[in-house]
């Protein structure tokens, strides 16, 4: 994978040959299409209907591309998921851009990525693409883009509703989780700034939660702290760990804001399904009077610190190839085996409390037929394997999402969504 696909020449017109008198004109290749946000020169964010209409063009224009519906939002935007790739393979990414609308320059990002990656004729990019399919939600939140809000159009957050799918967004993003399980999720945002202690251009955080596989929140840490961050400083951006902030003369942590483990938050519930997770936010605020008077600086900045730690988990993708399907693998493999605690709080930074830790979990929990009715689809979006038992159903911790299980239906859980009755007859 080059380290910047971006950077190739894309769509070149054919060369006219000699030819007779009479002979047909020789056709041009059409070239890529250009987003909004490109045509302006930066200056405005891409429209919906320009959006639509881009990737239109790019199915259209490359046989590398594939265009779903996955869902709706509330006020009837489509929810939709692009595929990109030549071959069905076992390592996928996918890529989430902008779960929260006022929050844009990720989607720009995934936007130019999914049409660089179709359109680009470089040998090193065709082979990853036979090797990697990439899967790319390009708005997440497409209620909040049009109203530039945090929230969809209930003022939901719904970064913080992975673990009880209650909109119409996070339930379609469950859905590709449980269908295509991605090796690697990759989270896009934005953040605001607090200087001097947390202003870098790029911060990057894997799963922190404790029920994330060893082998899976190895390969994540290693995506962000050697892949991504060294990646966008070898571009000329700042970088640092999100939720710390920094000494800005010694560079130590002097205090947590943000970047807990809980479970609803898709860093933490994609560790928890076993994907190798990672959250990466840009700075919103304008670096310098330049950018202060030139809104189109702060946008590129924001945009291109993005598109260089992109590259640097595409590279990631390819170079680990073997391990993180191996760690991938043998995390979902794992629950099958029913063995170890299971984690009710706590992160990899901050041990759990002992009453936050349940050091033999039950076989399963047991469901009445009002509770099974009211989550059955909660627990097939997640894709828990539940079984039929008289009137309620049985829900067996020797599945894949063994821990998954005890955080949605243990009542010690903090955001479960159904109290099972423990079943310690194994």
């Amino acid at each position: 994978m080059p380290a910047r696909i971006r950077a190739l020449a894309l769509g070149v017109t054919a060369v006219a040959m000699a030819a007779p008198l009479l002979a047909a004109p020789a056709q041009a290749t059409p070239a890529p299409p250009r987003s909004g946000f490109e045509t302006s020169d930066r200056a405005r964010w891409t429209t919906q209907p320009e959006e639509q209409s881009f990737l239109k063009a790019v199915d259209r224009g490359s046989e590398r591309v594939t265009m779903s519906a996955i869902g709706a939002t509330k006020q009837g935007r489509p929810l939709q998921l692009v595929r990109i790739g030549t071959h069905r393979t076992a390592n996928t990414a996918l890529l989430i851009c902008s779960q929260h609308g006022d929050e844009p320059s990720g989607r720009e990002a995934c936007l130019t990525t999914v049409r660089d990656l179709a359109y680009a004729k470089d040998k090193q990019t065709r082979d990853f693409l036979k090797r990697t399919t990439v899967l790319v939600i390009p708005t997440a939140n497409p209620d909040g883009r049009a109203a530039d809000t945090r929230g969809n159009s209930d003022g939901v957050d719904i970064n913080r509703d992975h673990i009880a799918l209650r909109t119409a967004e996070s339930r379609a993003m469950a859905a590709v989780l449980r269908d295509h399980r991605p090796d690697l999720v990759y989270d896009l945002h934005e953040y605001g700034a607090t200087v001097p202690y947390y202003d870098k251009d790029l911060l990057a955080l894997w799963p922190r939660n404790l029920n994330t596989d060893d082998r899976v929140h190895t390969e994540a840490r290693t995506l962000s702290e050697s892949y991504v961050r060294p990646g966008t400083e070898d571009a000329g951006f700042s970088t640092g760990i999100y939720g710390i902030w920094t000494d800005p003369e010694t560079g130590e942590p002097i205090e947590q804001v943000a970047g807990d483990g809980q479970e609803r938050i898709l860093r933490n519930t994609a560790g928890a399904k076993h994907s190798v997770g990672l959250l990466v936010e840009t700075r919103v605020d304008a670096l310098t009077d330049a950018e202060k008077k030139d809104p189109a600086r702060n946008n590129r900045r924001r945009v291109d610190s993005h598109l260089a730690a992109l590259d640097g988990a595409f590279t990631f993708a390819e170079e680990r190839r073997g391990r993180i399907e191996a760690a991938t693998t043998l995390a979902r493999l794992a629950g099958f085996a029913d063995r170890g605690p299971v984690y009710l709080g706590g992160a990899d930074n901050d041990p759990a409390e002992p009453a936050e830790i349940i050091q033999d979990p039950p076989c399963g929990y047991r469901l009445t037929g009002a509770q099974y009715a009211d989550i059955k689809d909660e627990l097939e979006l997640h894709g828990v394997v539940s079984e039929r038992d008289g009137a309620g159903a049985f829900v067996s911790l020797r599945q894949t999402l063994r821990d998954l299980v005890v955080l949605l239906l243990d009542e010690r859980a903090a955001y479960h969504i159904a109290i099972g009755r423990p079943d310690t007859r194994c």
